[in-house]
């Protein structure tokens, strides 16, 4: 009868040491989690070209009922492994327009978003690039230039690599877009135009002080 007592006790005991620890455990996996929750998301670089931001992103400029909210930012090296391999994924070519010899590939994700009553498109029918991001004041080397992704020339509205699309009044589309620069980096402006309204916003070193 005790050797059945002494038993049903240690059971017992271990039972409840393993329920606690268990407990111990879980407590211990929920608070990694929400660290891991918690972790900042590295929108952009930045700071690696000396640029201080004014606002962190996402960033919306709107103007003539069209908005462009940029919402990543990644500046490389033209020959670094990561520009390399998105430009061999979407096949940029090596140069585009003014730049021949381009230093830097620039990769956003942003959204664009047609508020207005009119149909705002770039391609064959419209040419005009409705927005553009400088970094220095030099006409011809201080704004970045669009390469066209030649795996998605044929697509428009690609959510991958955009060049072309068209957004009928209230669409919305999100998606990934290149640059290539080769100027010097001493500010960071995001311009925008549409039906004969324009717009700008400072998002690093605003030589004005205005946002």
């Amino acid at each position: 009868m005790k050797k059945r007592l002494i038993k049903t006790a240690l059971a017992t005991t271990l039972l409840l040491s393993a329920v606690l620890g268990n407990g111990s455990l879980t407590d211990a996996a929920s608070s990694t989690q929400k660290a891991t929750t918690s972790a900042t998301v590295m929108t952009d670089n930045l700071f690696k070209f000396g640029l201080k931001k004014e606002m962190d992103l996402p960033v919306t400029v709107s103007a003539g009922g069209l908005s462009y909210t940029l919402h990543k930012i990644m500046i490389y090296d033209f020959n670094s492994s990561d520009a390399k391999s998105l430009r061999k994924k979407y096949e940029y070519l090596d140069t585009t327009g003014s730049l021949t010899n381009p230093k830097y590939f620039i990769w956003t994700k942003i959204t664009i978003t047609n508020n207005s009553q009119k149909t705002v498109q770039q391609n064959y029918r419209d040419l005009d690039s409705k927005w553009r991001l400088s970094f220095d004041d030099s006409r011809n080397k201080g704004e970045g230039q669009m390469p066209r992704p030649i795996a998605k020339k044929y697509e428009d509205n690609s959510k991958e690599a955009l060049f072309n699309y068209i957004l009928k009044p209230g669409e919305s589309l999100t998606t990934y877009q290149a640059l290539y620069y080769q100027g010097d980096f001493k500010y960071f402006k995001i311009f925008l135009k549409n039906n004969e309204a324009a717009s700008n916003k400072y998002l690093a070193n605003d030589p004005e002080g205005n946002n």
